[in-house]
């Protein structure tokens, strides 16, 4: 077997063996001041006794959905008037926000997620993405509620029986 001279001298000097016998060298840690990554989470504000009101209406546990997805809302004990909000590949912590229809609204305002409670459903919205990420989710309550609403439909917004029609 023949041995090509160029590749020997090139295995043979691309490792020296000088290296195998030196000692490694220490580096000497030169304290440098530590800088934080982030910002430290901002103090929440607690939550308005008007938001604390709604909080109380807010329907929690896990709530089946359209396409078989769910819905898991849980307050927070620590936090009145703060919510989590969680499912597949989501997970929120939400604060009860005043609205002016009357409907029960969650914000998570950095995430861009909001939660909206009707009487017979709920929906969970990301704003930011401008899609829903959850709909026709309903609570026990809700569900009742919608079944009572087939039997006993609420007035219609324009009467088209009356004025001469």
């Amino acid at each position: 077997m023949k041995i090509n001279p160029v590749v020997f001298l090139l295995c043979a000097f691309s490792f020296p063996a000088t290296w195998a016998q030196t000692p490694a060298k220490t580096v000497k840690a030169v304290a440098s001041p530590v800088k934080p990554l982030a910002k430290p989470a901002a103090r929440e504000e607690p939550a308005s006794p008007e938001s604390l009101e709604i909080a109380q209406r807010v329907h929690v546990g896990s709530m089946p959905c359209e396409w078989g997805a769910t819905v898991h809302l849980s307050s927070d004990p620590a936090s009145p008037g703060y919510f989590h909000v969680s499912g597949k590949g989501f997970r929120y912590r939400m604060k009860s926000v005043a609205t002016t229809t009357g409907a029960i609204r969650l914000e998570d305002q950095k995430a861009g997620a909001v939660w909206l409670q009707l009487a017979n459903k709920s929906m969970l919205m990301n704003q930011k993405n401008g899609r829903r990420v959850a709909d026709e989710c309903a609570h026990p309550d809700q569900v009742a509620f919608a079944k009572d609403m087939v039997n006993n439909p609420p007035p219609a917004l324009f009467d088209t029986t009356g004025m001469g029609r």
